[in-house]
């Protein structure tokens, strides 16, 4: 009797620990949603938690601004999230099964090397990928912000541990022996096994490219190919007399309404993934 009323308390606990942790996390979204849907005069009078009347004010506001292509600036986002997400995805994976399923004579040398890259800085390399973006031709273009996706040590290491506790190789060997040509074997067989870890790693990518101010600040220089957070950023350049708050508030979260909708996509491939995509003990 005493430890079932000893596992209750504990029950109870876990809950209000939860319950304080949720409202922790969503006080913040339900904030940003509330000071969207109010005027910059309702603003300047200070805090409220009730929302306001100017929902659809601030958002017209937001995409009639000619100075201010937000509406551009997500599209541009989505298609250099979307575009790194999948090829990120896909080439990382085909990495990790070649290293896993092929043994040939430098194989740990080809891991060390992709591991050696992982702790490496982005902004070590970035005068040098600076350089070699201008001299092909492809500065203030949103080409290289996709195209270096396609090798991501870290999603690769994921993927690579993921197999190790998922894959047994004598599926490989059955496919091989039917006669499976290799890229037949690993779209039609090893991605489906592979899909949990796709789907994380797919809403990973796409977040971290999405928040992603560093290099496109760096390549890109025309406003009609900004993306999100380099518009956000030039809102810290605006006049303080002269801009909207209500806009602003708007602004931030349009922006954040992508990821949120990946997420709930994605969402339910996460505990799958983290859990099978374990290194085995």
């Amino acid at each position: 009797m005493k430890s079932k009323t000893l596992g209750n308390l504990r029950s109870i606990l876990a809950h209000v620990v939860l319950i304080i942790l949720s409202f922790m996390c969503l006080f913040f979204f339900y904030i940003l949603f509330v000071n969207a849907t109010r005027s910059h005069a309702e603003l300047q009078k200070g805090f409220s938690a009730l929302p306001g009347g100017a929902f659809f004010t601030n958002l017209q506001n937001v995409v009639n601004d000619g100075t201010f292509p937000m509406v551009r600036g997500i599209l541009n986002s989505l298609v250099v999230s979307g575009c790194s997400a999948a090829i990120c995805t896909y080439f990382s994976a085909l990495t990790a099964y070649g290293l896993y399923a092929y043994d040939f004579k430098f194989r740990k040398v080809a891991f060390t090397f992709i591991m050696a890259i992982l702790v490496m800085p982005t902004q070590v390399t970035a005068m040098g990928f600076l350089r070699l973006v201008t001299n092909m031709g492809m500065y203030d273009s949103l080409l290289p912000l996709i195209i270096p996706s396609i090798a991501s040590p870290s999603v690769f290491y994921f993927m690579y541990s993921y197999l190790q506790s998922s894959l047994p190789l004598s599926l490989v060997e059955a496919a091989r022996i039917d006669g499976s040509r290799e890229f037949r074997t690993f779209n039609q067989i090893i991605i489906p096994i592979m899909k949990p870890a796709m789907a994380v790693q797919a809403i990973f990518t796409f977040v971290g490219s999405w928040n992603n101010y560093f290099v496109p600040a760096l390549i890109i220089q025309s406003k009609d190919k900004m993306t999100v957070p380099i518009l956000i950023a030039t809102l810290r350049g605006a006049d303080y007399m002269n801009f909207d708050m209500g806009k602003i508030y708007m602004m931030i979260m349009v922006a954040i309404v992508p990821i949120i909708l990946v997420y709930l996509i994605l969402s339910k491939y996460i505990i799958a993934g983290v859990t099978l995509g374990g290194v085995k003990g």
